[in-house]
């Protein structure tokens, strides 16, 4: 497994071959978050922006993992106006939201694209040399560090 990381805007984790992805891609977007500034957050929408991110990264790596034949690589690239989350995959499919099934309320699975839709300030996907790339934006907090920041 290659990772890449430094304060710098873009991070780059390779889990093709890894084992427990989404703890992995989940710790390194925490330590990206932390390298950028948004972690430790100082005011309450900071740390809510920093939860929902953390969410959309397992949210993505684990729709790769049963949709997608496993994730490939997770990027995170970050400016002071948005963090995007790109998760490549071997699938060329692209992912097609689930609607509520009456009487489902309250069962597991099948809302993974529901939380980013409302969590991401946009998202799609884009077919990539051997399957996708599934992507998502989230806005960056006021008042929180960026990459290249002082």
């Amino acid at each position: 497994m290659e990772q890449r990381g430094s304060p710098d805007r873009t991070w780059y984790l390779v889990l093709e071959g890894a084992t427990d992805v989404v703890t992995r891609s989940r710790d390194f977007a925490r330590r990206a978050l932390a390298a950028w500034r948004w972690l430790p957050a100082a005011t309450q929408e900071a740390r809510d922006v920093a939860d929902d991110v953390l969410l959309l990264v397992s949210e993505v790596v684990a729709n790769a993992c049963l949709h997608g034949g496993g994730p490939e690589a997770l990027l995170l690239d970050c400016d002071e106006e948005r963090l995007r989350i790109e998760v490549t995959d071997g699938n060329p499919a692209p992912p097609v939201p689930q609607r509520a099934v009456p009487g489902s309320r309250g069962q597991p699975g099948g809302h993974g694209l529901l939380i980013m839709e409302r969590l991401a300030r946009s998202w799609g996907s884009r077919p990539g040399p051997h399957g996708k790339c599934v992507w998502l934006e989230v806005a960056a907090p006021a008042g929180v560090g960026h990459p290249g920041a002082p």
